[in-house]
């Protein structure tokens, strides 16, 4: 069999780029996705100088219709075997829902869910003929309730967290893992993009980085577990939805959303 590689998106910023230097630390060769190709050579020069491993890059708009098509392509093209697969790009946005963008509710639709999807059905299938392999999907907190302000972004992540859970399930007999990793409001750049920066969820707070939920991430993977929510505050409030009327939560949630 081939060296093992990790496939990484969204790997330019965020957790996705702390999640490159903490496979990378780890002695893993890697497959970096991203749109930034500047940012992804300045990474792949980095992590090969710093840490001795191979890494491969592509730049790929995950939002495009062939986008796990190509990338899959790319790997079979240059013979790298996919042992572990991190689904890491995403997106949100924040607003009513009626007065968004629609193109970009589609195309947060597209990375958070349908590329995702398509790449754990790619990579899976080769997983399964090994008989081995692990799957990382960041989801987060918000999978747990709807999230008025961020409706689509909320529902995405859900998607992400019940799709992980059940594939979890069907994959284990064949000696594949995968993990549902929620973080919480994290220190990166979606505060920006989802322009949530004012709300309550964020605001005047102190967030954990990157690079904590990616180790975190990093090594609830690496163990096996099913969903792994970074922060015991972010546990118990992800798991106090179940205890809480529904009609509570959802206007909780837009209180703490408002700005």
């Amino acid at each position: 069999m081939n060296k093992p590689f990790v496939l990484i998106t969204g790997a330019s910023n965020g957790i996705g780029l702390e999640l490159a230097f903490t496979f990378a630390r780890n002695g893993h060769s890697m497959v970096l996705v991203a749109r930034n190709e500047a940012k992804l050579q300045e990474l792949q020069t980095t992590l090969t100088s710093k840490y001795g491993v191979e890494v491969y890059t592509l730049a790929l708009d995950l939002g495009k219709p062939e986008a796990a098509e190509t990338l899959f392509a790319f790997t079979q093209q240059n013979q790298l075997h996919i042992e572990w697969l991190v689904n890491n790009a995403g997106f949100g946005d924040f607003g009513l829902f009626h007065e968004l963008d629609w193109n970009k509710q589609e195309q947060m639709i597209a990375v958070n869910i349908t590329t995702l999807t398509h790449l754990c059905r790619v990579y899976s299938a080769q997983m399964v003929q090994h008989k081995s392999g692990r799957i990382l999907n960041v989801a987060s907190t918000a999978a747990f309730q709807p999230g008025p302000t961020m409706a689509v972004y909320y529902a995405t992540k859900a998607y992400v967290l019940h799709f992980s859970e059940a594939i979890q399930n069907e994959l284990a007999p064949f000696g594949i893992s995968v993990t549902a990793l929620c973080p919480g409001p994290t220190e990166s750049g979606f505060q920006a993009v989802a322009s949530i920066e004012e709300t309550k969820l964020v605001k005047g707070k102190k967030l954990p980085t990157s690079k904590e939920v990616a180790e975190y991430g990093y090594k609830a993977m690496m163990k096996g577990k099913a969903v792994a929510i970074h922060g015991m505050q972010n546990y118990l409030m992800a798991n106090s939805v179940r205890l809480t009327p529904r009609s509570i939560v959802v206007k909780l949630v837009r209180w703490i959303q408002g700005v």
